[in-house]
């Protein structure tokens, strides 16, 4: 029956073509009217004459009998064949409805048969390509014919934008009467309404026409009654029950459609952009917008779909699908985003409405889709920020306490029962999340700045945790805390800084008794930290624990290019260094007045000591922030600004002008004196050079008061003279310039007169002692300070270069000067020559050799580090000789001296220092120089002392390595010795050192490590595996990984070659 009702279906709505010929001057009204006509005659004819459609007849008289809405005398050629096609279309829902009943409760007897591979049995509802053409065809006459020209003006789309055709059936419907226009519309779509609940007709109908089904279901049921307007009756109008069904339907429809597609109905609905009509269509279908009751229903429906569970998502999937991802994608982002801020007025309360949206936009941060998951974010961000900067009070406390809760935790976790106290997932999203709202938006707005501060500290923490690990956090960690220190204003930053350098109290960080341990999908999780019961490894991992800090948060500074932050920070930190050194001579003037102690109580006492404790403890650490600042950072980053080096200037002048309640404080203390010399030669730098700004004037009129105090306190004259005429250039603004005023920092050697007697020798070796002895200073940080070194800095450098011209003969002689920095010059001197192949050095081969090899008992590592840089030059030079002499040294000791075992030792891994180095400086060379290496470090191996076995095994993996082929006669020798040690050493040190051995030959040997080893890969195998299960050693076990890792490396390449997308170009004969 389906196909008869089907069939019938067809011939109702055949093309006009296809109808008999009609005369060719009737216009195309007249001849759409008398083919639907004709097509209606011939449909009733032959349901009567055709017996395949006798079924159909027999349903159809059945159903037209209880419709009573069907009239069968009508006058209107087109609601006449509206009824025919909603009559048939009414048989086949009938019939497909019975057909799915039955095949539900009967199962199919070929079902027994179906094996699993099979498909199961189509539904009888389910129709072909022909038979869904066909029926689609008869709803497009339906909504056509018999539901868009019923809707009010402005309700719906127009049928004149849509097509011609739909121009000319909206021309011929207004020059009708309205009769009975609300009873035909609400039949159309009652049966529509029947039609859907059937699936596959559902599809069929929605999919092309649910704006339709929309439109008319507002208009029967929310349009307001004209009658009871105008007081005067109309038969046409329904009743209030028609209208509540009509109502019903309507929500019954929204909630079963997917929501996005009911959304974008909605907005077509309520009145989007004005399209161009086609031609042939009347002016009034042109500007029609939609009435005011409309729009006021759609935006309610609206908002009822943005305040369900997922309505953002709903309404954000509605507006942005389909998109190009273009600018107009992002201005429809700003839109929603303003959207989603407003509150609807039929929200219950305002309270409610953000907790219920304010969740739904953390939602959308969270979508995997890659291809959606861009354009959500970026509403979710705008959304978030907008409701920030409107609605603060809710967006803190439904949108940034949920966002920072992970991380809150970790400040306030307490005692749990599990190990974990966060979850790495947790942990994860919280800082993804972050990094997409503040670094991501890039908003300045208070409210963010002030939540990020609470929660700094711990990702700070994490950062530096992450710094140590392999972590995919260490990436938006940083973003986020050079966000933070990028935007947010001086005096925070600062204190921020304080903080997490350990100058100040730290508060909001991780929970005492917890820490960041690595998570399985390579994140962090927050687990309780266990007890130590040692105190000394406490104290470590607490010292080494600040120490990481302090690098990590030097590594954030250096990140900040362009920023002032680290200067101020620096600036900052010498500021308080002063204020620090001037509290410290108050108390020793105290002291040296003779403080009566014995008038104080004991607890004033005991709180002055404390207190004087407390304050060399917080001076210690500002030295050890500022040493590491000096270390890592460079003068471009922390001094980028000529205002920033004359605040630099301005805090070593105040400290100089400290001390002079004192006497002879300036003269008696070396580096001070140092330091003022530096801070008068920058200053004189800086008003020797270009032409000076206004501005930079202005920022050293500050350094008027302290030369104006060097000029009159200071004891030395030549330093009163020049303080004295820094302050009347700086005055007059460089009006006034003295002649002497660029060599001003090169004079400064007058400051201490005793220094001219003193001779080269013992200026460079009171240098050399401060150098050792001293911690580094953070008063070398720019190009101009180099420049402006202290006189004995001068002569070391100019005793350097001078003794490069030396003669050899007197670079011998300086090599056996019992001054250390003397005879250190001259062993680098002697290594410049053997490198450049001096003539007179190479005919003095065995003289030099000797002179390196007695200069390498010294106990001063500045010389016995330059004669292990000349022993490697001398054997990198004169490979074949030298290294014979060196290898008897590393066996047996020092061959020209009777040294005591201990000297001897350490003899012996000078040596092997010098045999790794002449390792690396083999290059291709290795395999035919390095055979009798092999052969030493192998003994080595077997020495009493566990320190030369370790050395041994060192120097054998440096140069495996790089043996390349030439390590195949050796492999079972090495493999035997390796595996031995791995297995029966005692010591771990000499177990790691064999493991490490492993790892750096199958690092070198690369893609070779199959042929080259191919006897003995399993072997080395299966120990790095015994270490793995095995070892108690830690660091021994990582090694094994370490190894592990690079087989698997190799392995993988091997097994799984990269394909090379090459394309070939073959030219035939």
């Amino acid at each position: 029956m389906t196909a008869a009702i089907i069939s019938a279906l067809s011939v109702l709505t055949k093309p006009l073509g296809e109808v008999s010929g009609r005369n060719a001057q009737s216009s195309k009204e007249e001849a759409l009217l008398s083919a639907l006509k004709a097509n209606r005659d011939v449909l009733l004819e032959q349901l009567h004459s055709d017996s395949n459609l006798q079924s159909a007849c027999k349903l159809r008289e059945e159903l037209v009998v209880s419709a009573c809405w069907f009239l069968n005398d009508t006058d209107d050629v087109m609601w006449g064949f509206v009824q025919e096609c909603l009559i048939l279309l009414l048989s086949l829902v009938r019939h497909l409805s019975d057909e799915l009943e039955r095949f539900k409760q009967t199962p199919s007897p070929a079902a027994k048969l179906n094996t699993p591979e099979m498909a199961p049995p189509l539904p009888p509802d389910v129709l072909s390509f022909t038979q869904q053409k066909t029926v689609g065809a008869a709803l497009q006459f339906v909504v056509s014919l018999g539901l868009c020209p019923y809707l009010a003006p402005g309700v719906g789309m127009p049928l004149g934008c849509r097509s011609a055709f739909g121009a000319m059936v909206e021309k011929m419907v207004c020059g009708q009467k309205s009769v009975g226009v609300p009873h035909k519309l609400l039949t159309t779509t009652t049966v529509l309404l029947q039609l859907a609940k059937l699936s596959s007709l559902a599809t069929l109908l929605f999919s092309r026409h649910l704006g339709d089904v929309i439109a008319a279901l507002s208009q029967l049921g929310y349009q307001p009654q004209k009658s009871k307007i105008s007081g005067t009756k109309h038969v046409q109008d329904l009743s209030e029950e028609e209208r509540k069904n009509c109502r019903e339907a309507l929500q019954s429809l929204l909630m079963k459609v997917y929501q996005p597609v009911v959304i974008k109905e909605l907005l077509i609905l309520q009145g989007g952009a004005k399209q161009p009509a086609p031609e042939g269509s009347s002016s009034s279908s042109r500007s029609r917008t939609a009435p005011g009751w409309l729009r006021r229903l759609c935006g309610q429906l609206l908002s009822e779909r943005l305040m369900q569970p997922n309505g953002v998502q709903a309404v954000v999937r509605a507006i942005l699908e389909g998109g190009s991802g273009g600018e107009s994608d992002w201005k429809k982002c700003d839109s929603i985003a303003r959207i989603l801020t407003a509150c609807p007025q039929q929200s219950a309360s305002a309270d409610t409405y953000y907790k219920q949206v304010c969740s739904q936009i953390l939602e959308l941060l969270h979508l995997k889709d890659k291809l959606t998951a861009q354009q959500f974010q970026c509403v979710a961000t705008r959304a978030a920020l907008n409701l920030l900067q409107e609605k603060t009070s809710f967006a803190q406390h439904y949108l940034l306490a949920p966002l920072l809760s992970p991380l809150s935790k970790c400040i306030t976790a307490a005692d749990v029962h599990c190990q974990v106290a966060v979850e790495e997932q947790e942990i994860t999203q919280c800082v993804e999340d972050i990094n997409k709202i503040w670094v991501v938006g890039n908003t300045l707005s208070a409210p963010l700045l002030n939540a990020l501060e609470e929660v700094l500290p711990v990702v700070f923490t994490l950062f530096c945790f992450t710094k140590q690990n392999v972590s995919h956090l260490r990436t938006p960690c940083q973003d986020i805390l050079l966000w933070y220190l990028s935007h947010a204003e001086t005096s925070a930053v600062l204190s921020l800084l304080r903080q997490l350098s350990g100058l100040q109290s730290q508060k909001n960080d991780v929970a005492t008794g917890f820490h960041f341990t690595p998570g399985s999908n390579g994140g962090v999780q927050l687990t309780c930290r266990e007890g130590c019961s040692d105190e000394d490894d406490t104290l470590y991992e607490k010292l080494s624990g600040e120490q990481w800090r302090l690098e990590c948060l030097m590594h954030l500074l250096g990140e900040l290019k362009d920023s002032d932050v680290p200067g101020d920070f620096f600036l900052d930190l010498l500021q308080e260094l002063t204020s620090w050194t001037a509290m410290a001579a108050a108390e020793e003037g105290e002291e040296v007045g003779h403080l009566d102690i014995s008038a104080m109580t004991l607890l004033e006492v005991e709180l002055r000591q404390q207190g004087h404790v407390e304050r060399q403890g917080h001076t210690l650490a500002l030295l050890q922030v500022l040493a590491i600042m000096v270390e890592s950072l460079q003068h471009t980053v922390m001094l980028r600004r000529n205002i920033q080096v004359v605040d630099f200037i301005d805090s070593l002048l105040q400290r100089a002008c400290v001390g002079f309640g004192l006497a002879n404080r300036i003269i008696e203390n070396p580096i001070e004196s140092q330091t003022l010399s530096m801070a008068m030669g920058l200053v004189a730098t800086l008003l020797s050079g270009p032409q000076l700004t206004a501005e930079v004037y202005s920022s050293m009129s500050r350094l008027l008061q302290p030369l104006e105090t060097l000029s009159q306190q200071h004891p030395d004259v030549f330093i009163q003279e020049l303080a004295s005429n820094l302050r009347a250039v700086i005055a007059t603004h460089g009006a006034y310039r003295p002649d002497d005023l660029t060599t001003s920092g090169s004079t400064d050697s007058k400051m201490s007169p005793k220094s001219n007697n003193q001779n080269s020798k013992e200026r460079i070796k009171i240098e050399t002692k401060k150098l050792k002895t001293s911690p580094p200073s953070p008063l070398s940080v720019n190009d101009k300070i180099q420049q402006l070194q202290p006189p004995s800095s001068l002569v070391f450098m100019e005793g350097e270069n001078s003794s490069s011209s030396k003669s050899f003969s007197d670079c011998l002689r300086e090599a056996c000067d019992p001054d250390v920095p003397t005879r250190a010059i001259a062993l680098r001197t002697l290594t410049q020559m053997v490198q450049s192949k001096d003539r007179e050095t190479v005919q003095a081969q065995e003289k030099v050799l000797i002179l390196f090899l007695e200069n390498l008992e010294h106990e001063d590592s500045f010389v016995y580090l330059s004669a292990i840089q000349g022993l490697a030059a001398l054997a990198d030079a004169y490979p074949a000789r030298i290294l014979e002499r060196l290898l008897e040294n590393f066996q047996h000791g020092p061959l020209l001296s009777k040294s005591k075992k201990d000297h001897n030792l350490e003899f012996r891994l000078k040596m092997g220092e010098v045999l790794m180095r002449a390792s690396r400086a083999m290059g291709d060379l290795a395999p035919h120089l390095g055979r009798p290496l092999v052969s030493v470090f192998l003994r080595g191996t077997r020495d009493l002392d566990q320190s030369v076995r370790a050395s041994s095994l060192s120097n054998l993996g440096e140069l495996c390595q790089r043996l390349d082929y030439a390590l195949g006669p050796l492999t079972q020798e090495l493999s035997s010795c390796l595996t031995a040690l791995i297995k029966t050493e005692k010591e771990a040190e000499v177990r790691r050192a064999a493991v490490h051995v492993i790892t750096l030959l199958i690092r070198g040997l690369s893609e070779k490590t199959t042929q080259v080893l191919r006897d003995v890969l399993l072997d080395l195998y299966r120990a790095l595996k015994w270490v793995v299960r095995s070892d108690s050693d830690e660091v021994a076990v990582l090694h094994a990984q370490l190894a592990l890792e690079e087989l698997d490396d190799v392995m993988r390449t091997l097994i799984f070659p990269k394909q090379k997308l090459e394309k070939k170009i073959v030219v035939l004969p």
